[in-house]
């Protein structure tokens, strides 16, 4: 959903994205469709972070290479500072110099072989730095987050630096050449829990010092908590709720968000047993009606029956449910006629 300010660095609007996939029966089998994404909108502004929260395989991380532009969406569009980027064409060095990606492992995503200075020039020199400036403008980026004194880092290999160092030089690598957006896929998952608050706080005064937009990817929807600015929820490739501050986190209102919270282990009762969070890979999703309908403890026959939209509940705060239906009515008429105007009944 969109909260109406045209402010957007970087808005997608119904991006989607279907996978193909081969039958388990053979071959020739007749091939089944993935949807990865379905109909997502999001609005990245100007020193604000927004969280993107759900399990493993929920089409997160999907999302965020699609508006890196290294997926390319089945559909949707996509705006950079107001003007349409073409989906389907070639990403172009402008657009990269404006969006930056960072991936969730460092040490996959720097090359072990090179010193941390070659990933710093390197795309400083693939943007058309020249080499008079490379060194102070990735003297800089180290700066940046904190790195200090550079040069005590830049002639290691990546072998020769803790995690939450080197997820800091990856961060760097990405503020290099600059960019407005700062698309973060599950940057903390990686690292121990004793760094974890010193890269989040980092990312925060990114946005708040620098004025980037951040979209930061997690399946901790406390971290989101401390971080967001807004909070996007998606479960199977779909948006099931969002809010701006903390309102989602504090008083969810879709089942599937108040799994995710209950999920979180209370160090306060040690002994509480919390509800399964299981991959929603290896769960049945829905193929008509709410795709968390399998797992909801309050389906109903509209459920089954009919995708849910989203309803406003309050101050910006949406929910794809069935338990927002003001009308309590099925109101899709092409649904069959024993079922077009039924009321809502649990079952």
């Amino acid at each position: 959903m969109e909260n109406g300010n045209s402010s957007a660095q970087l808005e997608a609007r119904n991006l989607t994205r279907h996978f193909s996939m081969r039958s388990t029966t053979g071959f020739f089998g007749p091939k089944r469709i993935v949807r990865a994404v379905d109909d997502v909108s999001l609005k990245l502004k100007a020193g604000r972070v927004t969280a993107v929260v759900g399990e493993s395989g929920s089409g997160k991380s999907v999302l965020a290479r699609m508006l890196a532009r290294i997926v390319v969406p089945t559909s949707g569009e996509l705006f950079l500072n107001g003007k349409e980027v073409p989906v389907h064409s070639k990403r172009t060095l402008d657009y990269a110099s404006e969006v930056q990606l960072v991936l969730q492992d460092p040490f996959a995503s720097i090359n072990p072989v090179h010193r941390v200075r070659h990933s710093l020039e390197r795309p400083l020199l693939i943007h058309g730095a020249t080499k008079a400036d490379v060194d102070e403008l990735a003297d800089a980026a180290m700066r940046r987050v904190s790195l200090e004194p550079p040069e005590r880092f830049m002639d290691r290999y990546p072998h020769e630096l803790s995690g939450g160092q080197l997820q800091r030089v990856s961060i760097a690598r990405a503020l290099c050449v600059r960019p407005k957006i700062l698309l973060a896929d599950e940057p903390i998952s990686m690292l121990d829990v004793s760094v974890r608050l010193g890269v989040l706080n980092l990312l925060r005064g990114l946005c708040d010092t620098e004025h980037l937009a951040i979209l930061y990817i997690t399946h901790d929807i406390a971290s989101a908590r401390y971080l967001a600015d807004e909070t996007i929820v998606m479960y199977a490739g779909q948006v099931v709720e969002q809010s701006p501050g903390t309102a989602l986190i504090d008083a969810p209102t879709h089942p599937y968000t108040q799994l995710l919270i209950a999920s979180v282990p209370d160090p306060a009762d040690p002994e509480r047993v919390t509800p399964e969070r299981a991959d929603h890979t290896n769960v049945s999703i829905a193929q008509t009606g709410c795709r968390f309908s399998p797992r909801c403890p309050h389906v109903m026959d509209v459920c089954r029956a009919q995708e849910p939209p989203m309803f406003d509940v309050g101050d910006g705060h949406v929910s794809r449910c069935w338990l927002h239906s003001k009308s309590g009515e099925i109101v899709d008429l092409a649904l069959p006629d024993s079922q077009r105007g039924g009321t809502i009944t649990k079952k």
